[in-house]
């Protein structure tokens, strides 16, 4: 983990780190398993950020406004999460079209999220497809 994202993290009470430090493994597992590529990790906005070419950038963050939860967000100008809320209605939370919200008591390992991200990471060669092929 890059410095700056292990320094913002660390900012974060015990089970926002804990909750975004399972997510980020997340990502770089999905990355791997899909032969994506190196994960470019930075921060963006304040936020961690993750990116693989062909993908979508997934940021991820804890705001001290809502503390019970993380959120992790696309780019609300694709139809990711439009089509996370027709495939996965009942499984998440959603804050408009920018993000799925997790509470830190939840389990980050959770098939659908997996997939979310896989969808992100591949977005660019799926965003033709109705659904994104799913």
């Amino acid at each position: 983990m890059k410095p700056e994202i292990q320094q913002k993290f660390s900012s974060y009470p015990l089970a926002a780190q804990k909750q975004l430090e399972e997510v980020r493994r997340l990502i770089f597992a999905v990355a791997e398993e899909n032969a994506l590529g190196a994960v470019e990790e930075t921060l963006k906005w304040g936020e961690a950020s993750y990116l693989v070419k062909g993908g979508s950038a997934i940021r991820i963050d804890w705001k001290p406004k809502d503390p019970d939860v993380i959120k992790v967000y696309f780019h609300c100008q694709t139809s990711l999460i439009e089509t996370f809320r027709e495939i996965y209605r009942q499984e998440f939370d959603y804050q408009g079209k920018r993000a799925i919200v997790i509470p830190l008591n939840a389990s980050a390992e959770s098939g659908p999220l997996k997939h979310c991200l896989q969808l992100a990471l591949k977005y660019h060669s799926l965003k033709h497809l109705p659904l994104l092929g799913v």
